[in-house]
């Protein structure tokens, strides 16, 4: 099979505090970041168009999730646990958006591959 690429198509900042994460991110690196439980964050320009867009919300274990495309995600699940990982939720559908699934990395990084 030929290679291809597997661009991060979404990410997640969880905070304790989002509001100040919020601020630094914004502060940082001029994101536009809205308001709300789930803080949207604009794609940026100057990369691939139009580039991967993101949120923050609350929670205990802050931290960064990458969501990244997939062509097949069982494929994909089969593969992370080869290779050392850990299927933590099977797929499912996002209303109105792709299917996903949850993994964590050997080291337990948070990881959502996505079919799009």
């Amino acid at each position: 099979m030929d290679d291809w690429a597997r661009p991060v198509v979404h990410f997640e900042l969880a905070a304790r505090d989002p509001a100040t994460i919020r601020r630094f991110y914004a502060g940082m690196f001029n994101w536009e970041i809205g308001d709300g439980a789930i803080m949207t964050i604009t794609p940026g320009i100057g990369g691939p168009e139009p580039g991967p867009g993101g949120h923050i919300r609350q929670s205990d274990n802050p931290g960064v999730s990458l969501y990244i495309q997939v062509r097949e995600l069982a494929e994909s699940l089969k593969r992370s646990v080869e290779l050392g990982g850990t299927v933590i939720a099977e797929p499912f559908d996002v209303p109105g958006g792709p299917t996903l699934a949850f993994i964590t990395d050997p080291e337990g990084n948070g990881v959502a591959p996505v079919q799009q």
